[in-house]
């Protein structure tokens, strides 16, 4: 009993330490990410006409999202790809020789040994090369959260699928055209603005990729 009294101390900062680990960098996703319509006032009409324009919606038409809490269906494709190269060269050289041809008290046998010269030659050659790549594909449905004046819609959207203790989290955002709405009610990510994408992770196997807060701080600061 007494030991675990001198040894709580010890083990119970340690295994806080290594508990506790740094938060993942979070996208501004817009939020919410789901959205109700609003119950529309039930007024009875006795016109006996079919059009009731409190609840209006065109009857031949090819469904398209366009009002608060409607759903549309995002095909997301996004690539990117940038690559920069860079190519310096530098050269100089320089030279330098003298000779003497009379020095007091010596004989001109002598003299004509007598000289200097010197060279120099500096040579720099750098080169650099950087790429990047990055693929995103996927499907997600996301809902009209907010229809603005000039008709563009804010669509937001969340999917969580939880295997065994891992949950993988997907989250978009972004701003639509209506016009760009192909048939079936979907829509390129590369169509819709402000585009907000999350993929992250919960659970065991998130937490098994973290670094504690205490080792990143060391890090940080380590000048290797």
């Amino acid at each position: 009993m007494n030991v675990l009294r001198k040894l709580l101390p010890v083990c119970l900062p340690a295994t806080l330490l290594a508990g506790c680990v740094t938060t993942s960098p979070k996208v501004d996703v817009a939020e919410p990410t789901q959205a109700r319509p609003s119950a529309a006032a039930y007024a009875p009409v006795n016109n006996g006409a079919i059009f009731q324009a409190g609840g209006y919606r065109p009857l031949y038409e090819t469904h398209r999202a366009r009002m608060v809490g409607d759903i549309i269906t995002v095909t997301i494709s996004e690539a990117t790809s940038a690559k920069q190269e860079t190519t310096s060269s530098i050269e100089k050289k320089g030279s330098v020789s003298s000779a003497i041809t009379a020095v007091p008290l010596i004989r001109l046998d002598q003299v004509a040994k007598l000289g200097a010269a010197g060279s120099s030659d500096n040579k720099f050659d750098g080169t650099g090369s950087t790429a990047a790549t990055g693929n995103f594909t996927g499907t997600i449905t996301a809902t009209v959260t907010e229809v603005l004046p000039n008709g563009h819609l804010i669509v937001a959207g969340e999917k969580q699928i939880g295997v065994a203790k891992n949950v993988d989290v997907l989250r978009f955002s972004g701003q639509v055209d209506p016009v760009s709405i192909q048939p079936g009610n979907t829509v390129l990510s590369s169509q819709i603005a402000n585009v907000r994408i999350e993929h992250m992770g919960r659970g065991a196997q998130q937490d098994a990729q973290g670094i504690g807060w205490l080792a990143h701080f060391f890090l940080s600061i380590s000048p290797f």
